[in-house]
C-alpha cells in the first residue's frame, strides 16, 4: 500500500513516439517541477542501458550525450573543458564499468572507472555547483542481511567491483554536498545481453536450465530507474537512494518467471548453488536493496513480477 503522496511508477513516464503507460495516484510538488521544468542535462554515460532510458526519458530537456571515446570521464581537464563548454543544469553519471568478472581481473581498471571517475565528476560539479546525480549498485553491500539491505547500512564489498563502486561513492560523498546517490540492482534492458535474453536463449536452444538458487536480488526494468531518477532530479533532497522494483527474488526464481511469461514452462530449471560455478568474482548472495529513503518523498516502483511482464509486453518476448 503506497500513501497518498506516493508516485507509483508502474512504467515509464517518459515521453516516446508511442504512448505512455505511465500512471501514479498523486505528484507532489517536486514530482511535478521535475516533470515540467525545462533544463540542461549531462549525461555520461549516455550509449549504455540506462543512458538510453534516461536519454529517451528525459527528451523534452535539452541533453549533451557523451560517452566513450567522445569524453573519458578519467580525463579531468577534458571533463573540466566539457562542463564549462555546457554549462548544465545538471550532471548524471550512468558510466561504469560493470563487468564484475573483469573487475576482478583488472582492479586497477575497476578503480580507474568506478572510483576516479566519480571523483573528476563530483570535483567538476562542486567547482560549477551543478548537482550530480551518481548511480551506484547493491554489491556495495556483503550480502549477509536477509532482511535487504537500507540505504544507511554500513558498505562493506565483498568483491573488486564493488569494492570500486563504494570508493565512488565515497568521493562523490566527501567531495560535493549536491549529489543524488542512486543504488540499483539487477537492470534489465532492451537488447540482446541480460539475464532474460540468456535464459530465454539456453531454454529455446538446450530445453533446460540451470541458475542458482542462493543469490538474492531486486530485478529492475531501466524505464522504472529512468523514471524515478526523473522524479528525483529537481526535488534538492540530495542524499541516498535505493531504487529498484520492489521486492525480492533468487535468480532461480527469476528464471522461472522469465520461462513463464515466455510460455516456456516445460522446460526444466535446474535449482544449483553459486559455488558450482567457476567465476572470478563472487556477488553477495543476499544483495536485495530497500527503498526507504525514496518512498518517504513520494516515489516508489512497482513490483518486480509487474514490470517484468510489461517488459515482455513491449519486446514481445512471448513469441
Amino acid at each position: 500500500m503506497y500513501g497518498a503522496n506516493t508516485v507509483c511508477i508502474v512504467a515509464s513516464s517518459c515521453p516516446s513516439a508511442e504512448p505512455t503507460h505511465y500512471t501514479f495516484s498523486h505528484l507532489p510538488d517536486s514530482a511535478e517541477t521535475a516533470i515540467i521544468s525545462r533544463m540542461r542535462i549531462f549525461i555520461i554515460g549516455a550509449k549504455g542501458q540506462l543512458g538510453t532510458a534516461l536519454t529517451r526519458c528525459l527528451n523534452t530537456h535539452t541533453l549533451t550525450l557523451r560517452d566513450l571515446p567522445e569524453l573519458d570521464m578519467t580525463d579531468r581537464e577534458a571533463l573540466s573543458a566539457e562542463i564549462d563548454t555546457v554549462q548544465p543544469d545538471l550532471l548524471i553519471n550512468a558510466a561504469a564499468y560493470t563487468n564484475v568478472d573483469g573487475c576482478a581481473q583488472n582492479p586497477q581498471l575497476a578503480y580507474r572507472v568506478n572510483g576516479l571517475g566519480p571523483q573528476n565528476l563530483a570535483l567538476a560539479c562542486a567547482e560549477h555547483d551543478i548537482p550530480l546525480v551518481h548511480v551506484s549498485t547493491n554489491e556495495v553491500f556483503p550480502g549477509r542481511k536477509a532482511a535487504g539491505y537500507d540505504e544507511w547500512d554500513t558498505l562493506e564489498p565483498v568483491n573488486p567491483y564493488g569494492r570500486s563502486k563504494v570508493a565512488g561513492e565515497h568521493n562523490v560523498r566527501a567531495l560535493w554536498r549536491k549529489h543524488y546517490i542512486v543504488r540499483t540492482a539487477w537492470l534489465y534492458a532492451p537488447g540482446g545481453r541480460n539475464f532474460i535474453h540468456a535464459i530465454l536463449r539456453f531454454a529455446r536452444e538446450r530445453g533446460a536450465i540451470r541458475v542458482v538458487t542462493d543469490e538474492i536480488g531486486n530485478p529492475t526494468n531501466v524505464a522504472d530507474l529512468a523514471a524515478a531518477i526523473k522524479l528525483l532530479m529537481t526535488t534538492g533532497q540530495y542524499g541516498t537512494y535505493h531504487f529498484v522494483n520492489s521486492g525480492a527474488c533468487s535468480r532461480w526464481e527469476f528464471a522461472n518467471e522469465i520461462l513463464r511469461l515466455a510460455d516456456l514452462e516445460n522446460v526444466l530449471n535446474e535449482q544449483i548453488l553459486s559455488s558450482e560455478f567457476d567465476r572470478a568474482s563472487t556477488p553477495p548472495p543476499l544483495g536485495a536493496l530497500n527503498n526507504n529513503v525514496g518512498a518517504a518523498i513520494g516515489i516508489a516502483l512497482r513490483p518486480w513480477q509487474v514490470a517484468l511482464a510489461d517488459y515482455f509486453r513491449a519486446e514481445a518476448l512471448d513469441s
